[in-house]
């Protein structure tokens, strides 16, 4: 019988989403039964990109971004009775369908109630440190508790050439580095645009670099393309203001679009970073404002050569500049070996 493993990421943005895509095609490659649970755009995301796997809605858990771009942490503590009772009520919903559909495993990127005493379950996460300032202690002890209550946690990063720096190293943890987890492919194109502004994560701050991003390039002679990330049930494409703008693309053509790039300007996401590192882009980033693990990436790559940063309200078009004296991403492949010797956890 053909082993069901149910893999669930957090709706967070949609980084958690798509770096359960290698995840869910290495699981097809050996022939296991991947199923897809989680909840709003992330779900939307997996549901469009394998129409033909089985999926769930699981609870959503109430993660917003504090509109004036204050401490997240902070902001996300304040809402510690709303979590718990997801928390409580995504128990439920995994208890339900390890015996619906008779789960052996679980793989859950980040989602904090994915675990289930008779079946193996995984955590996936870059995060074992959670930076948090002079709470970082009490940050990451909570969240290596949650890690804890699974059967193994597994890192998307190398141990040596790391692309997540201390966020992905812990003494407290046990862990398995996976190597870097991306949804694409090293592609050369020829360049068709000089700039993508591919926008990501929750609101109000994604809109808000919609809008400084589009102040910034107005009726600019660069050829620009603006990817927004807000994932719909139909694509849409128009012009504004001499810039060509898609609401969203899937793997295929976001890869070739990516490829045909001079320059990528993004979030500071981990899961942008490793798309970038596997697609040896240039790029520029604008971390999301509140968000430490976002600030400190994008510091961590420019103190290694890899790629400028600015702040979102100190962001200038002169600052794109500063790209041609960056390395870029030159190094990064992904390791598909060490992702199919994980899976064999599973066996």
């Amino acid at each position: 019988m053909t082993k069901k493993i149910l893999v669930a990421p957090l709706n967070w943005g949609l980084g958690h989403a798509t770096r359960c895509i290698p995840i869910i095609n290495s699981l097809l490659e050996h022939n296991f039964e991947p199923l897809i649970a989680s909840d709003g755009e992330a779900l939307l995301l997996l549901q469009k990109t394998f129409p033909n796997l089985k999926s769930f809605e699981l609870p959503s858990y109430p993660i917003d971004y504090p509109k004036n771009g204050g401490f997240l942490i902070g902001h996300l503590l304040l809402n510690y009775k709303k979590f718990k009772a997801t928390y409580k009520a995504e128990q439920l919903a995994i208890d339900r369908l390890v015996k619906q559909e008779h789960l052996y495993g679980i793989i859950s990127d980040n989602r904090f109630g994915c675990f289930h005493k008779k079946v193996k379950t995984v955590y996936i996460t870059h995060q074992v440190r959670v930076l948090a300032g002079i709470l970082t202690y009490f940050t990451s002890k909570i969240h290596q508790n949650i890690i804890k209550k699974y059967d193994a946690c597994w890192v998307p990063d190398d141990e040596k050439n790391t692309y997540a720096g201390k966020l992905s190293k812990s003494t407290s943890v046990k862990v398995k580095y996976i190597g870097i987890l991306s949804r694409f492919i090293t592609q050369q194109s020829a360049v068709n645009y000089d700039y993508l502004l591919l926008l990501s994560g929750p609101e109000p701050q994604r809109s808000q670099l919609e809008k400084i991003l589009l102040k910034a390039f107005k009726n600019t002679d660069k050829r620009v393309l603006l990817v927004q990330g807000k994932v719909d049930a139909v694509q849409k494409e128009f012009d504004k203001d001499g810039l060509k703008i898609v609401n969203f693309m899937l793997q295929v053509a976001l890869q070739k679009t990516i490829a045909q790039s001079a320059i990528v300007i993004a979030r500071s996401g981990y899961s942008t970073v490793m798309d970038l590192a596997v697609m040896h882009k240039k790029a520029f980033f604008i971390p999301t404002p509140g968000q430490t693990e976002q600030v400190y990436l994008a510091n961590f790559l420019a103190q290694n050569k890899i790629a400028p940063f600015a702040k979102q309200t100190q962001f200038k078009m002169e600052d794109l500049n500063k790209v041609e004296y960056f390395n870029g991403f030159i190094e990064a492949i992904p390791q598909k070996d060490r992702l199919a010797k994980a899976l064999k956890f599973f066996k």
